[in-house]
């Protein structure tokens, strides 16, 4: 019995409270103000609906699940306004309601996934057109406009604010681009299993729509497979393969300084340190390259980076690191383990990584270079010890 009931339930991924509260008010929230301008603007005429019912369900998606691609603007907007159009045109031409529903439905379904703006909740607002009695049949094509767009436009415009404010992005925001080294290369972390060619080809064979962005789900794939690599890589802290002894430059060095420091010892890049050690950014090569002007062999901040430094509000620009460091900046503590460095590197496309105590002091600084070399000595160390047992 017991076996029978669990596989009724749908298998869900574990959901906070505060997540569950936080849809929960936008829900209410979102169908309360919409009603309420509903019935302010229809003040003037009683008679068309101030809400219709199918904005409860387009509610439970915008505000509980806000990354499906069901929920977002396109899929209300257009999904409701093409449900609409049909389930109206359906109730004109066709006497029989149970015919024009089932018409309404099926029309209103294959425009939608032609257009790309799959609702659920539109399907209802097909069927509201047919079996809403006199009061929607007297309305014709003005549904359309009312109820149907001013109902959708407001909890639309109700579920960006709501959602942004309490940290949900939304719309949903398209997974942030790898970095982009201009060469016909991957990224580094497509480079190992499998290929977006791959996910694309799978896709193509389960041939069913899921509600899930294809993004998003190539994401949490690769996300699992580095998971999957840290848990078999080998067993070092950053503290046991870092650089220690660090050269570091203040905020207040010169850009000159800076640059002749990594020419010197064959940087690429250079931790930005305070006076008590903290790090408070990085300088790298590319920093140089993108922020300076180089005049006369010396690199000085040109008009591009000291408009953008005036408008963000900083000081004024004086051809100091402060000008063209990274900041914040991400770091490692020395008990981070190896593995999890591996994936910071593969996942945010950086190549140097500052290791600072829990105080924020650096005490080293961690590169691919290190985690490569790292990587092959237990490689050959693994072998050996295979040898030696077989």
């Amino acid at each position: 019995m017991q076996r029978t009931l669990r596989r009724l339930l749908p298998e869900a991924s574990p959901i906070s409270t505060r997540e569950r509260l936080r849809a929960a008010l936008g829900a209410l929230t979102g169908i309360l103000v919409t009603g309420m301008i509903g019935g302010l603007a229809l003040r003037a005429d009683a008679s068309l609906p101030a809400l219709i019912a199918p904005m409860g369900a387009s509610a439970v998606l915008l505000f509980a699940v806000p990354s499906s691609p069901l929920a977002q603007p396109w899929s209300i907007l257009c999904g409701n306004t093409v449900a609409a159009l049909v389930g109206v045109t359906a109730a004109l031409l066709i006497n029989d309601l149970f015919v024009a529903s089932a018409a309404a439905i099926g029309i209103a379904i294959a425009l939608m996934m032609t257009f790309r703006c799959l609702h659920p909740p539109s399907g209802a607002i097909a069927l509201t057109a047919v079996l809403g009695g006199p009061a929607i049949h007297e309305l014709g094509y003005g549904f359309v406009l009312w109820p149907v767009a001013g109902n959708s436009l407001a909890l639309l415009v109700l579920a960006l604010i709501f959602n942004n404010l309490t940290g949900r992005p939304y719309p949903h925001a398209i997974k942030p681009p790898t970095t982009d080294h201009g060469t016909a290369d991957p990224a580094p972390v497509q480079r190992i299993g499998f290929t977006s060619e791959d996910l694309d080809e799978v896709l193509k064979e389960y041939d069913e729509f899921l509600d899930i962005d294809r993004d998003d789900l190539e994401t949490i794939l690769r996300r699992t497979e580095l998971r999957s690599y840290r848990r078999r890589a080998v067993h070092l802290d950053c503290a046991s393969i870092m650089s220690r002894d660090v050269v570091a430059v203040a905020p207040d060095n010169s850009l000159k300084e800076a640059h002749d420091l990594m020419r010197a010892h064959h940087f690429k890049a250079l931790p930005v340190t305070n006076d008590k050690a903290e790090v408070v950014g990085i300088v790298t090569q590319t920093d140089f390259l993108d922020k300076a002007n180089w005049t006369k062999g010396r690199p000085r901040i040109g008009f591009g980076q000291r408009l953008r430094l005036v408008l963000s509000g900083k000081s004024a620009p004086s051809d100091t690191i402060k000008d063209i460091m990274t900041a914040p900046v991400r770091t490692v503590s020395p008990d981070t383990p190896v593995a999890d460095a591996i994936v910071i590197f593969a996942e945010e496309g950086l190549h140097y990584l500052p290791v600072t105590r829990s105080n924020n002091k650096l005490v080293g600084i961690l590169s691919q270079s290190d985690v490569l070399v790292a990587m092959l000595a237990d490689g050959a160390t693994q072998d050996a010890d295979m040898r030696l047992s077989a």
